[in-house]
């Protein structure tokens, strides 16, 4: 029967996330354990695809395998291993189980399996048992077994990967899988897939791409992975900060310069876009550019010419512009600072990047990437969030973005320490710690002020963004359906025409649950 339901899984046509989510659960629910993990083995580091019974802030984490040794142990055999209950190997889940929070894993069974496609290692699963005793002789003989068809699950999934990017793997597809962890994006949000969906369309085609966004959102791996995706990805990709362009050096940077051509010029030197020809040339912070620049710049994207300093003649290039601004350079055009015509050629695909307090819980699965690199940094045994830190970071504005996340929690972790935390202890971090309650952290206002509360009323301060606003709307709304229905989940789903699944994930992300 189980071997069934495990089948029906990999044969029915559901979306490659939601299949591995559902074969983790069901392995959960066989083996009756605490978690079931399934990771990816990436350049010596694994990354969770699917995760049950872990916070959700585990989807961000990224073990790297010579820090953990149990996850080496694993990687290194072809057959189950179980760790025994008392074995003293730190657990890399050690706080981040979803109903125990922040304890330590006390005594308790851990058994994983590694994972093969094609002869080359994919991977590992994992699970782990709060019982000790839970994984006998039976389940780790089942496991192994189990181990073909969870590869069969994965297999799957990649081959469906495969034929959706067709079109890149007849130019090399090798090239995608060199991606560094560095430059990954992060999350699990609608707002973010749908954002991804629309950048690997674009990628394929030859259109100048505008990034635009607030400071911190992270606009130049929206840049790389627009690359990356694109025909020209077997070619450089090379980055230009516009604003620390002195306006003196700037032509020279973008265009080159002959020797002689000024003062110190000892040599002839090519500028950004011929090392960029053949490639992708990112202009990064785009609308800090001097006006005379932006009249060479708008030549070159118009006939594909540069002329160095100094040099008579043109030189032909071939190169994508991709540009990225904080600024709303359609204010600028009307205000004089940047030219309309430079502005239209850039901003032939425009593609607005979403502030991180508009992607829901995506900031949990960012600041379990943060807090399992401060692990890595700082020595620590473990270091994780607690649910009110969590709520915390959820109800946050994020003026900053995920660049100001990546501060708070570097910056609470080694508080935590200089207080007095042992390294080799469970560090839970708490919303103290985060330092997240003062006025300069709120997002920027909109000009209006709170509307003046009823005679005999205390003001009500309004929520500091749209996205407070919205869960607060939510939760409202929830609640309100819950009470017509009894507290009857289902019939509360019907009466908020949703499907009930989605109602437990919304009450869950809300913290409702």
């Amino acid at each position: 029967m189980f071997y069934d339901i495990l089948l029906a899984d990999l044969t029915t046509e559901l979306p490659s996330a939601v299949r591995l989510q559902s074969l983790v659960r069901t392995l959960r629910e066989h083996f009756r354990c605490g978690a079931v993990c399934l990771l990816k083995l990436q350049e010596e580091v694994l990354s969770p695809v699917a995760v049950e019974g872990l916070v959700r802030e585990a989807l961000g984490r990224r073990f790297v395998v010579a820090q953990h040794p149990r996850l080496a142990a694993i990687l290194a055999s072809r057959g189950t291993v179980a760790f025994p209950p008392d074995s003293t190997l730190p657990d890399p889940y050690d706080g981040l189980l979803e109903h125990h929070v922040g304890e330590a894993l006390p005594v308790h069974d851990c058994m994983g399996i590694s994972l093969y496609l094609e002869g080359d290692l994919w991977g590992a699963l994992t699970l782990d048992a709060l019982e000790a005793g839970t994984f006998d002789r039976d389940a780790r003989e089942q496991l192994q077994r189990l181990a073909l068809t969870v590869e069969a699950a994965v297999r799957v999934t990649r081959l469906e990967q495969d034929i959706r990017g067709l079109r890149l793997a007849r130019q090399d597809a090798p090239a995608l899988q060199s991606e560094r962890m560095e430059g990954e994006i992060l999350g699990q949000s609608s707002q973010l897939k749908r954002l991804l969906q629309e950048l690997d369309v674009v990628a394929d085609s030859e259109l100048p791409v505008l990034l635009t966004g607030e400071t911190g959102v992270g606009k130049d791996l929206f840049a790389r992975r627009l690359h990356q995706r694109s025909r020209r990805r077997n070619r450089p990709l090379v980055q230009v900060n516009c604003a620390a362009l002195p306006e003196s050096l700037a032509e020279s940077e973008l265009f080159g310069h002959v020797k002689g051509a000024f003062s110190g010029a000892g040599n002839a030197r090519p500028g950004r876009f011929e090392a960029a020809d053949g490639g992708t040339l990112f202009l990064d912070e785009v609308g800090e550019l001097p006006l005379g620049i932006q009249a060479k710049l708008l030549r070159t994207l118009q006939n594909g010419e540069i002329q160095r300093l100094g040099e008579d003649a043109p030189r032909k290039v071939n190169v994508r512009v991709i540009a990225a601004t904080n600024r709303q350079l359609h204010d600028s055009v009307r205000d004089g600072h940047f030219r309309a015509d430079l502005y239209h050629r850039l901003s032939v695909y425009p593609v607005p990047i979403p502030p991180l307090r508009e992607r829901g819980s995506d900031v949990l699965v960012l600041a379990g990437h943060f807090l399992e690199l401060n692990r890595g940094r700082l020595g620590v045994r473990s270091l994780r969030l607690s649910p009110a830190a969590e709520q915390a970071l959820c109800q946050y504005g994020w003026p900053g973005n995920v660049r100001e996340l990546e501060h708070v929690i570097s910056r609470a972790a080694i508080k935590a320490l200089g207080r007095g935390a042992a390294r080799e202890d469970i560090i839970t971090l708490e919303p103290e710690l985060l330092d997240l309650s003062g006025d300069l952290h709120q997002p920027e206002s909109n000009g209006t002020t709170p509307a003046t509360a009823p005679a005999g009323q205390a003001p009500t301060r309004p929520p500091a963004s749209l996205q407070q606003a919205t869960n607060q709307a939510q939760r409202q709304a929830i609640e309100q359906a819950l009470n017509a229905s009894n507290h009857n989940w289902a019939a509360a789903a019907r009466l908020l025409e949703i499907d009930p699944s989605n109602l437990h994930k919304l009450a869950k992300r809300l913290g409702m649950k």
